[in-house]
């Protein structure tokens, strides 16, 4: 039976996205008949305070929490002793666990490509790269570092290396694949494979008879959701200057769902800027998606103006698949553009253009329920076809065996 190794910091049931997409890899190889071993930390991503198991199997899944491997995002410093921490450990394991056949990692830690990599070549191992963001590219352009320092350099270096060693590079959409492809020859072994939605999580329910609504006070309102991670990549400062200059309408709320180095930003500014119908609620659990993600009356997917093939927004695909229309804020082309351009299920507003964004919304708020309904159908339509998780990670997973050299025993469905 292969044997695949997958090293991530973030697993299931951890609600971070690579975790979770890592984690549906992790089920359909088990169910093709491979034996899947994950290494991944012992505490939340996001939330420090939750300690999962330090063994546990997952629908067939063998999964082994490292120690001392993540003490959450939010501080810089113990962020960096629980990645350092962690590769630290990862390299050991990939010395020393038998019978590996192939190893799959992403970019949780960030250079956690380095260390797989480099013990992988000990063992003559072959691995697969899954790029869910670029680096150094993402800290250029949120200037933390200049494209001509040492750290850029260095990490520069780093990507090449691990672009060189891989069998197989999933980009998450063509401006990514444009930004991968001058760094070295990937001829061959670069797929081109968007993340997928929970759709199995996430069914059209009615709002009227939505429990998160009626919750959290949101019946009777118009509701506008940005859910996700809050993050610079990410940014809400145009949708909150807009929430501000609309926070006398009595009918729209603003709810903003998630967590992030950007949610202290949100509820500031709900705070200083007296946004009672604003609301700030943390990550909800896989369970909960149905609900809260349906919801929103139109979700809100935001990519930085420099962001386009450095991160994807896989926000938009929840949305998609709760049948909810889309008010993108980001560059165009990108993406989110090239789906809405297409398929017209949304609309667009440059990031910076708050009196577009406020007169955008009032255009919303006066679109008949039956025009709102039918955008928000036609991107679910667009999902199931061709963006379904059943469709893409099924590729994935095809990719993996043939680019690893995992025979499976079974037919992929």
């Amino acid at each position: 039976m292969p044997t695949l190794l997958i090293i991530s910091q973030v697993f299931l049931p951890d609600p971070a996205a690579v975790g979770q997409h890592l984690g549906d890899v992790a089920i359909e190889m088990v169910r093709r008949g491979h034996r899947v071993l994950v290494y991944a930390a012992n505490r939340g991503y996001e939330d420090p305070s939750l300690k999962y198991l330090p063994r546990e199997t997952i629908e067939g899944v063998r999964v082994r929490r490292l120690p001392l491997s993540s003490f959450g995002k939010m501080r810089i410093l113990t962020r960096l002793i629980g990645t350092v921490t962690f590769m630290i450990q990862a390299f050991i394991v990939v010395l020393l666990t038998p019978r590996v056949d192939g190893i799959l990692f992403s970019t949780s830690p960030p250079m956690i490509g380095l260390v797989t990599s480099i013990a992988a070549a000990l063992r003559r191992i072959p691995v697969a790269y899954w790029a869910m963001d670029l680096n150094p590219d993402q800290l250029i352009a949120m200037g933390k570092i200049k494209a001509a320092s040492l750290p850029a350099h260095m990490l520069e270096a780093v990507n090449r290396f691990i672009l060189r060693q891989a069998s197989l590079v999933v980009a998450l959409d063509r401006f990514m694949a444009d930004r991968l492809r001058p760094r070295t020859d990937l001829d061959g072994k670069l797929a081109i494979m968007p993340p997928w939605s929970h759709e199995q999580h996430i069914e059209p329910i009615d709002r009227d008879t939505n429990p998160f609504r009626a919750r959290h006070g949101l019946n009777d309102t118009f509701v506008i959701m940005y859910s996700g991670n809050h993050s610079p990549s990410n940014p809400l400062d145009t949708l909150l200057e807009a929430a501000a200059q609309l926070k006398d309408h009595p009918d729209l709320r603003f709810v903003f769902v998630g967590g992030g180095s950007g949610k202290r930003q949100v509820e500031t500014a709900i705070r200083d800027h007296h946004l009672t119908g604003a609301l700030s609620l943390p990550y909800q659990p896989l369970s909960e998606l149905r609900y809260s993600l349906t919801a929103a009356d139109v979700h809100v997917v935001s990519l930085g103006s420099d962001m386009a093939g450095i991160i994807h927004p896989c926000k938009i695909y929840g949305a998609m698949a709760a049948s909810r229309p889309i008010l993108y804020l980001g560059p165009r082309p990108s993406h989110v553009s090239d789906l809405l351009d297409e398929h017209h299920f949304g609309w667009h507003v440059a990031h910076g253009d708050v009196t577009g964004a406020v007169t955008l919304i009032r255009q919303i708020l006066a679109t008949p329920r039956d025009e709102l309904d039918l955008m928000g159908s036609t991107g679910q339509t667009v999902l199931q076809r061709n963006l379904s998780q059943r469709v893409i990670c099924a590729q994935f997973c095809d990719a993996l065996e043939q680019r690893l050299g995992l025979r499976s025993s079974v037919a992929s469905a």
